[in-house]
């Protein structure tokens, strides 16, 4: 059988046949490969460059490969974060023409962080819970979305920070279905699998020594269904107001919009007394913040980034005497001439794995700091000068844990 490239982008193909398909993807040679931190995986894995791309190359049978590049292709669709499916690679074989596994090819995602590599220095307590929610958000999109894991896990799953929390991406989709809608018993089971799974992946940082001591693994694997049934809870419960009181609604909606999700459609019925209406959000979406960002700004970032980042755009345009225009022309002024001549203030070479929000949120929150100590604003420009030069050198790992609250 030749060797077939199945790909999403027709330019693709023409990169990828670079690689060395007529190896075991464990013979690579070092030419092809990138140094990343990888996480554990049932099935051999590499990063290779293709281009001027960063790839992640895992080997596995056909039919599951197939499926995992559909599924990850499905959720881009959806919106939920996963990392992008590039492509399969079938028909391999080696020099004297024997079979090859195929290979399921999928974008690295960039200033991500597998979980372990995370923890190669004592992670914080308070660290441990953002991860928690970050993943409580992804499993609660998911099944918005009608999407079973199967094998929610920390191993499955990679981090990105976001303002000062992190943001959590599917990596592994090869157990997962895609339905209309998801049963109770459905979502009863995926959340039992990622207790389980994370309690047996905590007891494992336990025995290597690199959990802190105060941590209890049963407990906090445990904490994702508490993280989950409170999300879940707020997003999909039933209210009844007492009739004209409208208000309510728009504070429930608000609240919606609070945690980083629109509501797209509602329910609402009158009683039969007409004492009381019952309200129910309907077909719920992630990403509030980012959606207004991007549609302002064009900027695309993470939901927190988004959620500071529009915060300090209403401030520069409160400041402004323009009131006459447009939201969406003094957004691209705050853009041009704030956020991108900040952002290119801090060298290339200090960033690290930071992306421009994330260090535009880093420098905001520096600035804050610098404020508080002088008890007066110092200014963004102050703020830029004193982290390029005091903070950024000091910095351990492109990946940073975020302050303590």
């Amino acid at each position: 059988m030749a060797l077939q490239i199945n790909a999403t982008n027709p330019e693709h193909p023409a990169l990828l046949l670079e690689l060395p398909w007529h190896l075991p993807l464990e013979e690579w040679p070092q030419e092809h490969l990138v140094p990343l931190p990888r996480g554990i995986s049932r099935h051999v894995v590499r990063y290779a460059r293709a281009g001027s791309e960063i790839v992640a190359v895992k080997e596995l049978a056909r039919r599951p490969a197939q499926r995992e590049y559909e599924l990850l292709r499905d959720l881009d669709r959806l919106g939920i974060p996963a990392v992008d499916a590039l492509a399969v690679v079938t028909g391999r074989t080696d020099a004297a023409g024997g079979p090859l596994e195929p290979v399921l090819i999928t974008r690295h995602l960039g200033g991500s962080m597998p979980y372990r590599s995370m923890f190669e220095t004592t992670m914080r307590p308070a660290t441990m819970h953002r991860l928690m929610d970050a993943l409580a958000v992804l499993l609660v999109r998911l099944h918005l979305a009608g999407f079973a894991w199967g094998d929610c896990s920390l191993s499955n799953t990679l981090f990105r920070r976001d303002a000062g929390a992190y943001a959590a991406y599917l990596v592994d989709a090869e157990t997962g279905e895609l339905h209309p809608r998801l049963s109770d018993g459905q979502r009863d089971y995926d959340l039992d699998l990622a207790r389980v799974n994370i309690s047996g992946e905590l007891l494992d940082l336990v025995a290597s020594g690199a959990l802190h001591p105060s941590v209890d693994p049963v407990e906090f694997g445990t904490e994702i269904c508490a993280r989950y049934g409170g999300l879940w809870q707020e997003l999909t419960r039933t209210s009844v107001y007492p009739a004209g009181k409208y208000q309510y609604m728009e504070r429930r909606i608000r609240r919606l919009n609070e945690l980083g999700f629109d509501v797209a459609e509602m329910q609402i019925e009158h009683s039969s007394n007409g004492d009381t209406v019952t309200f129910v959000p309907k077909v719920v979406d992630a990403g509030h913040h980012q959606r207004q960002l991007l549609r302002l700004t064009g900027l695309d970032t993470e939901e927190n980034q988004a959620r500071r980042l529009l915060s300090d755009l209403e401030s520069w345009m409160a400041t402004q005497d323009d009131h006459d225009a447009r939201p969406e022309v003094l957004a691209h002024r705050w853009v041009r001439e704030v956020f991108r001549p900040t952002v290119r203030a801090v060298p290339p070479e200090l960033r690290g794995a930071m992306d421009p929000a994330e260090i535009y949120h880093q420098l905001l929150e520096h600035r804050w700091y610098l404020s508080e100590r002088a008890q007066h604003d110092i200014g963004l420009d102050t703020a830029v000068k004193d982290y390029v030069e005091n903070i950024l050198p000091r910095a351990r790992e492109p990946l940073r844990e975020p302050p303590a609250e």
